[in-house]
C-alpha cells in the first residue's frame, strides 16, 4: 500500500527504533512520538492508517489516548501492553483498540499484524458492495457501512461492523472465535481470541438487544433475527 502511514507511539527509545526498522523496508510512512500528548498531536496532524500504541506512557497514557481518538476517528489501533497487565487489555479493548501485542513481543508478529489489518481495511474502504442484509429488526448496509436497529441508527466501528456482518451473513448459523476471527481479522492473524468476546460485546450494548447475538457456550456466536 503506497503512502500508507503508521504512527508508532512508544517512550522507549529502543522499541520505537526496532519497530521503525521493521517497517520503513516495508514502503510504509512511519511517524513517532515518545508521550501521550505528542502521540495523540501526531494522530491528528498525520493522520495515519494505523497506530501503534504504548499503554505505558508519560504525559497521558494510551488509555486517554486512545479514549480521545476515539470520539473523532476509527483508525485502527493496535495496543502493546505489558504480558503481566490482563486489565489494561480488556479496559484497551473496551475503549477501542481493534487488537493488542503483549511486550516482549516479536517485530516480524507485529508486521504481520499490520499487514493483516492494512489488507483488512484496504479490502473494507475499497470494495464495491451494495449488500444489504434486512432482518425484521436490524438492517445492515455494506457500501454505506450503516447498521440501524427499528430505524434507529447505530453507531460501530469498523471491527464491530464487520463481526455484525460475518455474523448476520450467516444467520443462525454457529460462528466459532476461530471463523470469526479469521473472516474480520484475517487468516494470518495469530493473537488472542478474548478481541472477539470484547468487541461483540460492544456490538450487543450497541444493538440495544443482547438477543440479536446469541452465545453458544463452547462454541462460538450466532445472529437470531427474522429474516424478511
Amino acid at each position: 500500500m503506497p503512502n500508507t502511514k503508521i504512527l508508532v507511539v512508544d517512550d522507549e527509545p529502543s522499541i520505537v527504533n526496532l519497530v521503525t526498522a521493521y517497517l520503513k523496508p516495508e514502503g510504509y510512512e512511519v511517524y513517532t512520538a515518545s508521550d501521550g500528548p505528542s502521540g495523540l498531536k501526531a494522530a491528528r496532524t498525520y493522520k495515519p492508517d494505523l497506530i501503534v500504541l504504548d499503554i505505558m506512557l508519560p504525559g497521558m497514557d494510551g488509555i486517554e489516548v486512545l479514549n480521545r481518538l476515539r470520539r473523532e476517528s476509527e483508525v485502527y489501533v493496535i495496543l502493546l501492553t505489558a504480558r503481566t497487565e490482563e486489565t489494561d487489555k480488556v479496559v484497551g479493548l473496551s475503549v477501542g483498540a481493534d487488537d493488542y501485542v503483549t511486550k516482549p513481543f516479536s517485530p516480524r508478529e507485529l508486521v504481520a499484524r499490520i499487514k493483516s489489518a492494512l489488507r483488512r481495511i484496504r479490502a473494507s474502504s475499497g470494495g464495491q458492495s451494495s449488500e444489504i442484509l434486512s432482518f425484521a429488526h436490524v438492517r445492515i448496509d455494506d457500501g454505506a457501512r450503516q447498521v440501524t436497529v427499528d430505524d434507529r441508527a447505530v453507531e460501530l466501528t469498523a471491527i464491530e461492523f464487520d463481526l455484525l456482518k460475518a455474523l448476520a451473513e450467516n444467520r443462525g448459523r454457529v460462528l466459532s472465535r476461530e471463523q470469526l476471527l479469521e473472516k474480520v481479522w484475517g487468516h494470518e492473524y495469530f493473537g488472542e481470541m478474548r478481541v472477539v468476546d470484547v468487541h461483540l460485546g460492544h456490538v450487543r450494548q450497541k444493538l440495544g438487544n443482547p438477543d440479536f447475538i446469541v452465545t453458544v457456550r463452547g462454541v462460538g456466536y450466532r445472529f437470531e433475527d427474522e429474516q424478511l
